[in-house]
């Protein structure tokens, strides 16, 4: 068990900025941005595309569907940790060459989906969509554990604030860039133009390095015909699929790491389930609404993201969860005084700002956790299944918010969702005193991959 006080204590800013200038910093922000690329352009810009030219509302709403796979992709995220490549990945290595695996797959899917013709082919643009998810779900595996992989405990925190930075860059670009392209061209120029953009992902994946040290690498090449004997299936199959939980499961505090997971970012989707109803609410108006939460909130994420990387980077995992989690529950309680005023904008900016300042500080912190929490070689694995697992009970949880708002009012339904973190900050606290990771020790990240 590795201990968060084995993280180097730093006294001053400028150590903590430095971390930014790492060239690994710059593959992860770029990765990022290969990430974020397909988001939109699955559904939001494809929704766009299907009201142009008349589809009818209730099958746009359908499409919502090809998303699953980004709560699924866990499934298959095993395979992605230890099946190798046929020829790629003794040249590339396991993470390279999945990498562009998944990559060329996306080109390919965006291609195909752009050059279909939604008034006709309306089912087959649903299959090529969902192709779409899969090669962008996998894609996110892939990355997410290339990052977990080339940086250490300490690095995690400005590694998630990278990658953030470069997937809005990236939703902006297959966003409110292909709308703006949508103007002057085809939709399938658009869509040609937006996969084109995975070459930068491409030349990344070709000019950085493959993670060293990575723990379980050589079993993982052994079903490798390239460069091993045949293996039992069984054995095989255990490696692949069974292996990496049961890595996790050997830990002590398992349950209560899960736990964690769970119930740390539970205050933030509580208050965000009802939040524009309670805009709506009092008063404000969908124009002033939509100002402020793109004009301050954008900004205020984007402030929030680079200042919970410095923490986590200056204070360490633990101490930036703590910390972050703080503001959290502060910014919640911000939405009182908010109740109490009403409608006023100068408040309704405040209370915006605050609040995604700590959002993006406590989601960068969060990330950084769960990255903490992954095995090399297994973390893919293990990251694409703790991440589904926080969101999705996340969600399921929060669904009885609106029936808490209307039971005891806005202001108490606040207070409440503020409290609602404390049994997350409590067991944050406990780890805090053990002093202890909930890891098992394994290989040190790999030196600079460019």
């Amino acid at each position: 068990m590795a201990s968060e006080e084995s993280s180097p204590r730093r006294s001053s800013l400028r150590p903590s900025l430095s971390v930014y200038l790492d060239p690994r910093m710059l593959v992860i922000l770029l990765l990022g941005f290969s990430s974020g690329l397909p988001f939109a352009l699955s559904f939001t810009t494809l929704s766009v595309w299907f009201t142009e030219v008349g589809v009818r509302k209730a099958d746009i709403g359908l499409f919502v569907l090809v998303g699953l796979p980004y709560s699924w992709k866990f499934l298959w995220a095993p395979f992605l940790d230890r099946v190798p490549v046929p020829f790629l990945t003794r040249r590339l290595g396991q993470r390279r060459s999945w990498a562009l695996v998944t990559q060329v797959g996306l080109m390919a899917s965006l291609v195909w989906l752009g050059s279909l013709d939604p008034a006709r082919e309306l089912v087959l643009m649903a299959y090529a969509a969902i192709l779409v998810v899969f090669m962008a779900a996998s894609q996110d595996v892939v990355i997410d554990a290339y990052r977990i992989e080339i940086l250490r405990d300490e690095e995690q925190g400005a590694g998630s604030a990278a990658t953030q930075y470069g997937y809005r860059v990236g939703m902006l670009a297959s966003g409110a860039g292909a709308l703006y392209l949508s103007d002057h061209m085809s939709w399938f120029a658009v869509y040609v133009i937006e996969a084109a953009l995975l070459v930068i992902g491409m030349a990344t994946v070709l000019f950085a390095r493959e993670p060293s040290g990575r723990r379980g690498a050589a079993s993982a090449t052994a079903v490798d015909s390239e460069v091993g004997p045949a293996r039992p299936a069984g054995g095989i199959l255990r490696e692949i699929v069974i292996d990496p939980f049961a890595d996790f499961l050997r830990r002590p505090w398992w349950a209560l790491v899960l736990a964690f997971v769970v119930l740390y970012r539970f205050p933030d989707a509580f208050l965000s389930v009802m939040a524009n109803v309670f805009y709506k609410d009092i008063g404000f108006t969908n124009t002033e609404i939509a100002s402020v939460s793109k004009l301050f909130g954008f900004a205020a994420t984007l402030t929030g993201v680079f200042v919970g990387g410095l923490v986590v980077h200056r204070y360490g995992v633990l101490k930036g969860l703590f910390l972050c989690g703080i503001g959290q529950m502060l910014s919640n309680l911000a939405y009182v005084v908010m109740a109490q005023v009403g409608n006023n904008i100068p408040v309704f900016a405040a209370t915006i700002t605050f609040e995604n300042v700590a959002g993006g500080m406590s989601g960068v912190a969060f990330i950084a956790y769960l990255s903490s929490l992954c095995s090399r070689g297994f973390a893919g694995s293990q990251y694409a299944l703790l991440s589904a697992l926080g969101l999705s009970t996340r969600n399921t949880l929060s669904a009885a918010s609106g029936w808490l708002a209307e039971a005891v009012g806005w202001s108490w339904f606040f207070v409440l969702s503020t409290a609602v973190a404390i049994p997350g900050m409590a067991l944050l606290a406990f780890f805090l005193l053990s002093g202890r990771f909930d890891r098992q020790p394994d290989a040190g990240a790999a030196a600079s991959p460019v």
